[in-house]
C-alpha cells in the first residue's frame, strides 16, 4: 500500500504536498473509517499501515466494551481520557480485574480475553495498536 497522492490536508501555497499528514496523527484524531458509531461506543480504524492496524475507541459512560478474544494477535491500549476498569484473562488463567486511567498502557497477550468498563459518566478514550485485520 503506497502513500502518493493520498493526501489528507491538499497542497500548500508552494504546490508541494505535505507529506507528514501521511504519517502523523493527533491522538484525538487518527484518521480512518468509521467502524461503528452506537450509543455503546465510537470506533475508528486507520489501515495506513501493512501489518498494524491504529484504532481508536470512545467509550461512552456507564458502558462496557464486548469482552472478546484474539487468537493470533496482540493488543496494545493506550488510555488517553478518561478512567474504567478492564479485564485481562489469559488462557487457563483467573481474571485479573483493574483500574485504567489517562496515560496507562496495557500490554494483551495473544488470545488473551479482554473487556473494558466506563466506570464514569463522561466519555473513556483510548487508543489500539494491533498486528493484522479486525477479529471483533
Amino acid at each position: 500500500m503506497g502513500f502518493e497522492g493520498d493526501l489528507l490536508n491538499g497542497w500548500p501555497e508552494d504546490g508541494e504536498p505535505d507529506k507528514s499528514t501521511l504519517y502523523k496523527f493527533h491522538v484525538e484524531n487518527i484518521g480512518g473509517e468509521l467502524v461503528k458509531d452506537t450509543s455503546q461506543y465510537t470506533l475508528h480504524d486507520n489501515k495506513r499501515l501493512n501489518n498494524l492496524v491504529l484504532s481508536s475507541t470512545k467509550l461512552n459512560g456507564g458502558q462496557k466494551t464486548n469482552g472478546h478474544i484474539h487468537d493470533g494477535q496482540e493488543e496494545v491500549y493506550f488510555f488517553i481520557k478518561g478512567h474504567g476498569e478492564m479485564i485481562l484473562r489469559e488462557k487457563g488463567q483467573i481474571d485479573c480485574r483493574f483500574e485504567v486511567n489517562e496515560g496507562d498502557v496495557v500490554i494483551i497477550p495473544d488470545g488473551a480475553f479482554h473487556q473494558v468498563f466506563n466506570t464514569g459518566h463522561l466519555g473513556l478514550f483510548f487508543l489500539c495498536v494491533f498486528d493484522g485485520d479486525r477479529s471483533h
